[in-house]
């Protein structure tokens, strides 16, 4: 370890809280590549947890930063700003054409979600509750935290926040059994992420939209790990053909600048008005700029194209590695979020890629989880397997 590593772990042990668990210094990235401070490279399979979907410092959104940074950075929602409409009609022409709320973080959206849930349903004769599923994660704040699904997240964090109930994923009559006369909503992912890259099942979200539609609920999807291209198409809703009336977005929204948002079908566009729900830094010049320059890559550069056919490359390969280690007992994909099932092997799997100069995710108990960039090449793919193949012998 250089003296300037051991400079800075001591300054951040001295000033910083020790909420994370972390080895490595990372300083630069380009592409699916990252550097650490002592110039050691990684192939990086988890891009920020599914955060920089474009790779590390993509050209056109580096420069859509830069370009921004040097004219207006911030000036609250007290104003109108150039970049916010934009971005707004971006994503509406690019999902269910919705009216849209910026915010920061994949928590502060799904918080919307529960407070657009709870004021509409005060309307509709009192009601609040809102069934989320078990495995789920909608985030760390209080009410997120009440709504997600594993127990481990909230432990110590208790009371929880009240409202919540939790079904079983894909068991539409779980669902049904916990609907009551308070029930607002359901909120759902269309994949599970940290729950082990568990997609739903077609049936399983055509039988919600049914059941929300028979009794009057809202549908919600949080679509922060899911949306922005990683499944390969714009939003996980899409493989589905079943619209949400709300759904959250995040993480590679702006490709690791900040930036969140939630929308709302046109028929809910009132529910929340001026006065009930705001964000300081929600939206700003620059977070937008990002999220632009974000759909222009996605629009032009043929990303989704490369990551649904990357998709079937990785699980060619991935295929062929499960053949031959008889611990592996599942892969699930759907574009470029991939699941595989290694059992109580997951930790020594992703330690031994981490040793070998490959970035990978674990996801649930068992599951080790791939989130490359979707720009990805075939070369970085078998590059990456190699490097599985490896850590998994």
């Amino acid at each position: 370890m250089n003296s300037e590593l051991q400079r800075l772990l001591a300054m951040q042990n001295d000033h910083v809280l020790n909420t994370y668990t972390r080895d490595t210094m990372m300083v630069r990235g380009q592409g699916s590549y990252l550097w650490d401070l002592e110039g050691r490279r990684y192939l990086d399979f988890a891009m920020g947890i599914s955060v920089c979907n474009l790779g590390h410092c993509h050209p056109r959104v580096t420069a859509a930063i830069c370009e921004q940074a040097g004219k207006l950075v911030h000036t609250s929602n007290l104003f109108y700003n150039d970049k916010q409409p934009r971005l707004a009609k971006l994503i509406a022409d690019h999902s269910f054409g919705g009216k849209v709320f910026f915010a920061n973080s994949g928590a502060e959206a799904n918080e919307g979600l529960i407070k657009l849930a709870r004021r509409w349903g005060n309307s509709q004769g009192g009601r609040s509750d809102i069934i989320t599923m078990e495995n789920s994660f909608h985030g760390r704040t209080l009410a997120t935290l009440a709504a997600t699904g594993r127990g481990k997240y909230r432990a110590g964090f208790q009371p929880d926040m009240p409202g919540f109930d939790f079904a079983t994923y894909n068991d539409l009559d779980s669902v049904k059994a916990k609907i009551t006369a308070r029930t607002a909503a359901i909120l759902v992912e269309p994949v599970l992420g940290e729950g082990g890259v568990i997609p739903a099942t077609p049936q399983f979200l055509a039988g919600l939209r049914q059941l929300c539609d028979q009794h009057n609920l809202l549908l919600l999807f949080d679509e922060v790990q899911t949306g922005m291209g990683r499944t390969g198409k714009f939003f996980a809703y899409q493989h589905y053909g079943v619209a949400p009336d709300a759904m959250s977005m995040a993480k590679a929204l702006g490709n690791g600048i900040p930036l969140a948002a939630f929308e709302v079908q046109p028929r809910l566009a009132d529910v929340l008005t001026p006065g009930t729900h705001a964000s300081t830094f929600g939206g700003t010049p620059l977070a937008c700029a990002a999220g632009i320059a974000v759909f222009e890559t996605l629009d032009q550069d043929n990303v989704l194209a490369n990551a649904n056919a990357m998709g079937e490359w990785f699980e060619r390969e991935l295929t062929a590695l499960k053949a031959k280690h008889g611990y592996v007992t599942d892969i699930r994909r759907l574009g470029l979020m991939i699941g595989v099932d290694v059992g109580d092997k997951v930790k020594a799997i992703q330690a031994g890629c981490r040793e070998r100069g490959l970035l990978v995710l674990t996801a649930g108990e068992q599951t080790i989880r791939l989130m490359p960039a979707l720009t990805i090449t075939r070369e970085q793919v078998q590059e990456g397997i190699a490097i599985l193949a490896e850590a998994m012998a």
